[in-house]
């Protein structure tokens, strides 16, 4: 780990570095840029090339017959980097001009010289004037050159004495400068390494499981809160996992036990029917209804598996009609209460209308709501009565399926519409695949409604069933 610590330092130094060293050479290119012109030739100089050259022309203006000219080496100069040229008189009047531009003056008093002087610019074109003086014997004269670069006159006045004294610690300071800034950086690298290898510390107990949740303060407190709510956040999903597979475990078992209940009774009696000896037509038809009696149990288990698969992979199809809802369910229970099994037991009818149309699937639906009521019967006594309530909004629709039985528990009930759980307060083992519930939820979720539980102990439970239509 140190050695990689190391290497990270290094890499944040080499960053730190070149991002330093790319912004000072981007400094210098701009200061390089501040500082120099391009002459017309495409040549560059100095930005202080055009002060310099009108301080040298003078030499090159030589008077004949008392009249002011230009000497050939200067016309040339003139000619090679494209510089206008006029002279004045004491007066301001141009007595000679070359190369000059359309737009400036023949003559100038001594304040348009003193504006010219001091901005340099000239209206409309990219051009900068500077201005020197020559004289003969006699007269003093004025000379303008127009250069064709676009330079900015800056007049500064500094304290001589801090001046001449602050060039000397100029680089002492820089080099300090330079030394802080380098420090700073491997003490930065120092720091975020740290912090770095404690997050990286995090994130493997984390999935190794042996994560302390930190404090979250400092400068990555935003990220140890996100790792301290990641850890919770598996933690629950492991204990969510672990109690799913142990109930996945649990059912496994259950489903297997009563999938070979039925088969020992269709073998035991399948054997009986094979042994030779004559047997009676009645005693063949009682084996036989007791053979078909299991093997029906036994289709019903396994349809309850494909249609929970069907369900959850979102592949059992949807034929909804618009049908009357409220005889739908009092047709459903009367269809119970005629099976013998059910014939001594009581549903309730409660609603506020006769007839209500609702689009639905009827097959899916009798199946989730026969669920609902079975299953009201098998956990209740021979006194439990089951109470169907109806009643209708502008929005939508509301059932509850109501009984008086033995009531649930909360841990119970929180569970009731888990898949492969077999909610019960009895003492004896309940028959059925444990998914009858689960996929009474998954049909009217199907058919966009949704469905909760509410149960008080030795007081009933209450199934509440709700569909928007508004």
């Amino acid at each position: 780990m140190k050695r990689s610590g190391y290497r990270t330092i290094f890499h944040i130094y080499l960053i730190f570095f070149l991002s330093l060293l790319g912004a000072v050479l981007l400094a210098g290119s701009l200061f390089f840029l501040a500082i120099t012109v391009q002459k017309a030739d495409g040549r560059i100089a100095r930005s202080d090339w055009p002060k310099r050259f009108t301080e040298e022309f003078k030499e090159q203006i030589i008077f004949i017959d008392k009249n002011p000219q230009i000497k050939q080496a200067g016309i040339t100069a003139l000619q090679d980097n494209g510089i206008g040229v006029q002279l004045l008189d004491a007066s301001g009047h141009e007595v000679f001009s070359y190369q000059k531009l359309e737009q400036v003056n023949t003559s100038y008093s001594g304040m348009d010289l003193l504006q010219l002087y001091q901005a340099g610019r000239v209206e409309g074109d990219g051009t900068t004037a500077f201005i020197g003086t020559f004289s003969d014997d006699e007269n003093e004269y004025a000379y303008i050159l127009y250069f064709p670069v676009n330079v900015s006159k800056i007049t500064m006045y500094l304290n001589g004495e801090r001046f001449t004294g602050g060039k000397t610690m100029i680089l002492p300071i820089l080099s300090a400068l330079f030394l802080l800034v380098l420090i700073s950086g491997v003490l930065y690298g120092f720091f975020t390494t740290r912090a770095m290898k404690r997050l990286t510390t995090a994130v493997r107990e984390i999935s190794e499981r042996r994560y302390l949740p930190v404090k979250d303060s400092g400068a990555f407190r935003d990220l140890y809160h996100s790792l301290n709510t990641l850890d919770e956040e598996i933690k629950a999903s492991d204990q969510m996992q672990a109690q799913t597979e142990k109930t996945r475990e649990e059912w496994i078992a259950n489903i297997t036990h009563d999938l070979k209940t039925p088969l020992s009774p269709i073998k035991g009696y399948a054997e009986m029917l094979e042994e030779p000896g004559e047997k009676g037509e009645e005693q063949c038809r009682h084996y036989a209804e007791i053979m078909l009696k299991n093997v029906s149990y036994m289709e019903s288990l396994i349809n309850d598996l494909k249609l929970t698969y069907q369900l959850e992979n979102g592949m059992i199809p949807v034929n909804k009609e618009e049908q009357n809802i409220v005889r739908f369910l009092k047709e459903l229970a009367i269809d119970i209460l005629n099976t013998p099994e059910y014939e001594n037991r009581t549903i309730h009818f409660e609603g506020t209308e006769e007839s209500r149309l609702f689009s639905f699937d009827k097959m899916l639906f009798t199946r989730a709501f026969r669920n609902l009521l079975i299953n009201a019967f098998v956990h209740g006594d021979e006194a439990t009565e089951i109470t169907l309530r109806m009643s209708f909004s502008n929005i939508g629709l509301k059932i509850d399926v109501s009984d008086n039985g033995k009531g649930m528990r909360p841990e119970v009930a929180g569970h009731l519409f888990d898949r492969y759980y077999r909610g019960t307060n009895t003492e004896h083992k309940q028959e059925g695949s444990g998914l009858g519930l689960a996929i009474a939820k998954g049909i009217i979720e199907l058919h966009g409604g949704t469905i909760a539980v509410a149960s008080v102990p030795n007081v009933g439970t209450t199934f509440q069933i709700e569909f928007l239509t508004g």
